[in-house]
């Protein structure tokens, strides 16, 4: 269970003013939605959306040793980490599994690390384990700042009618400090997993309220809208971004979550590297993250069982919403190498329930 700070619940409250559909999941309130699913999505595929990231956490890192450290136990290279650069990276175990996914920011005299509430006690944890005399001070930073994501094709357009010609000196994978109508904050331009461009701001407190009422009150001719987890979990799911604590946890290896892209072969050994290379040279993954349809509606907290014609286990369902789009329920999940094809159909089974489902295939990467 993940209890919530008293900055992120005030945030949630200050959200219920814009008409949030908030509910309490494992002691922590959500966002469920702003209007309706269909109009959020349609601002996520056609316009820009802002996303509260309260299901984020914040470590920092300080110390003249920080980048070099990341570089010995994360799968990333860091050494080459330039001031105001963003790289993400993964934290594995000795078996090559899956500590957190954190993405590093540099503002010189201290990295900030990203990652998911579900991952950062592991993650402090890990990082607190092999720090053996080196000049690193670790700390949880979450108070520090709150943390938005902009996504969809008109986010630098939208973006720019804020903080004007600015967003120009921003390159991708990096950030820097903006001054827009009298409130400060840092704006990130990355590319995610899925090669998708998006920004992120984090903003103290007071200027975070300062910045969603300014936003929502300019939205100009942008079809804007603020997004709630339902939205963005049918986005997810059907542009295949894997996220935790539901793909990306300690059961999985990063082969079989496909984030090849923040692994990097050429650098020199770090925890968890042996295991990894050799999925990478003798291709030994067993599992592969796959989308799959549903021919009836599907509650999202149902879990089901993979099986084949034989009745063989051969991998479960992770996470699943309701496509308006598709008209269908749908879902992420893992199974077998064999089983991982385009229309390959599987069963899938729980306590109550069992029906045919249609392997799909993930979009390629950008």
């Amino acid at each position: 269970m993940f209890e919530m700070d008293n900055l992120s619940q005030d945030m949630i409250d200050f959200f219920s003013s814009f008409g949030a559909d908030i509910q309490t999941l494992d002691q922590m309130e959500v966002i469920k939605s702003f209007t309706t699913v269909e109009n959020e999505i349609f601002s996520l595929n056609n316009g820009t959306g802002l996303r509260y990231m309260n299901t984020s956490g914040i470590v920092e890192l300080k110390g003249v040793d920080s980048l070099n450290f990341l570089n010995r136990i994360s799968t990333n290279s860091m050494t080459n980490l330039s001031k105001e650069e963003i790289r993400s990276t993964i934290f594995t175990s000795e078996k090559g599994l899956i500590i957190g996914v954190s993405t590093v920011l540099n503002f010189e005299s201290y990295l900030l690390l990203v990652t998911s509430i579900f991952s950062k006690p592991k993650v402090l944890s890990w990082i607190n384990k092999y720090i053996i005399g080196d000049d690193i001070k670790v700390s949880d930073a979450s108070h520090r700042f709150n943390i938005f994501e902009v996504m969809g094709p008109q986010s630098e357009s939208f973006l720019s009618m804020f903080v004007g010609d600015s967003i120009n000196s921003i390159p991708v994978n990096s950030f820097k400090v903006v001054n827009a109508e009298g409130v400060l904050f840092f704006l990130a331009r990355f590319t995610d997993l899925k090669g998708f461009s998006k920004f992120w701001i984090l903003a103290e407190h007071e200027n975070s309220k300062k910045l969603i009422n300014y936003l929502v009150e300019n939205k100009g001719p942008f079809d804007f809208n603020l997004i709630g987890e339902d939205a963005y979990n049918v986005y997810k799911i059907e542009n295949g971004i894997p996220s935790e604590p539901n793909e990306i946890n300690y059961m999985m290896n990063p082969y079989e979550v496909k984030l090849f892209e923040l692994i990097d072969f050429k650098k020199g050994s770090y925890i968890g590297q042996e295991v990894i290379t050799r999925l990478n040279n003798n291709d030994l993954n067993q599992k592969n993250l796959i989308r799959m349809c549903f021919s009836e509606p599907i509650e999202a907290d149902e879990k089901f069982v993979l099986f084949d014609a034989e009745k063989n286990e051969i991998g479960n369902i992770t996470s699943i919403a309701f496509s308006p789009k598709l008209k269908k329920s749908i879902a992420l999940g893992f199974v077998k190498n064999p089983f991982a094809v385009q229309g390959t159909k599987v069963l899938a089974k729980n306590e109550t329930k069992s029906f045919e489902v249609v392997v799909n295939e993930l979009p390629q990467r950008q």
